[in-house]
């Protein structure tokens, strides 16, 4: 039994024993409640408008949660859901469709397990994208709960079902390939190029050069779009922020930057990239 359905049951008891009081004991009961419940409802009234002024996302927040909710909902503070369930869902999946589409990705409606619980299949770049558990949490988990609050949960399913280790080769399918000079990075700065099918990006600090997809692992947005301070880079998109000299991301754990080895010789740096995508 969840925390709401326990708080219900315990008001259902005490309006069972209500009922069995004579008429003018269950008036004064009644009455004590209505002052009660009109007291709580100004209140909330009040907090509400204050939230709609410093923070919208937080008075969501709030609304996400099923207490909040239901109370909220007693109170008539909020509209009842008119609008069929799966169709709201499909309405938040078309909300974020866009987004998703922009990095060649897209994402579906499985099936639905109620009470509250909704199945997804992330598709294309999203299925196969190390941060596209990310991905669902910020993008899709946040649009369905934003147009149906009584989903609690969001699920991905078939998540990278379509990788077959068997397309790979044991074979090094690596080449070393002549990028740029170290004089032509600038020193505490980066530089942008493509080789091939690779966007790069390279870091130079001393001596010392790094190179990287020139795509954040998040939306794949490109990394030079970004601020560079002190080494950390800053995607423009959502503020992740990376250390360029170690490809970490520093708002989110578990999350790198694609990095490439590098190697320097007699001033020229070279970076071993994939064969096939030369």
């Amino acid at each position: 039994m969840t925390k709401l359905e326990e708080l219900v049951a315990e008001i259902n008891r005490f309006e069972a024993i209500i009922s069995h009081w004579d008429e003018s004991q269950r008036c004064v009961a009644v009455g004590l409640q209505r002052a009660i419940e009109d007291l709580h409802k100004a209140a909330l009234t009040h907090l509400i408008q204050s939230l709609k002024q410093e923070s919208m996302s937080a008075l969501r927040q709030a609304v996400d949660d099923e207490i909040v909710y239901s109370v909220l909902l007693y109170h008539e503070l909020v509209k009842p859901p008119k609008t069929p369930l799966t169709e709201r869902i499909e309405t938040a999946l078309a909300e974020v469709r866009p987004g998703l589409k922009s990095h060649n990705g897209d994402v579906e409606l499985v099936a639905l397990k109620t009470p509250d619980i909704v199945e997804v299949k992330l598709i294309g770049n999203c299925s196969s994208c190390p941060t596209s558990t990310l991905t669902l949490t910020q993008t899709v988990e946040q649009a369905i709960k934003n147009h149906c609050p009584e989903i609690n949960q969001v699920i991905a399913v078939n998540h990278n079902a379509n990788i077959d280790n068997s397309d790979f080769s044991p074979e090094d399918t690596s080449t070393w390939v002549k990028v740029t000079t170290i004089d032509q990075i600038p020193e505490s700065g980066i530089l942008t190029g493509k080789v091939g099918k690779n966007a790069l990006i390279l870091y130079r600090q001393g001596v010392n050069i790094t190179c990287y997809l020139n795509a954040c692992p998040h939306l794949a947005t490109p990394l030079d779009m970004g601020k560079l301070n002190n080494g950390i880079l800053t995607c423009k998109s959502h503020g992740f922020q990376y250390n360029l000299e170690t490809g970490e991301c520093l708002t989110v754990a578990d999350i790198s930057l694609q990095s490439y080895p590098v190697q320097i010789k007699k001033e020229k740096v070279f970076v071993k990239l994939p064969k096939y995508s030369i």
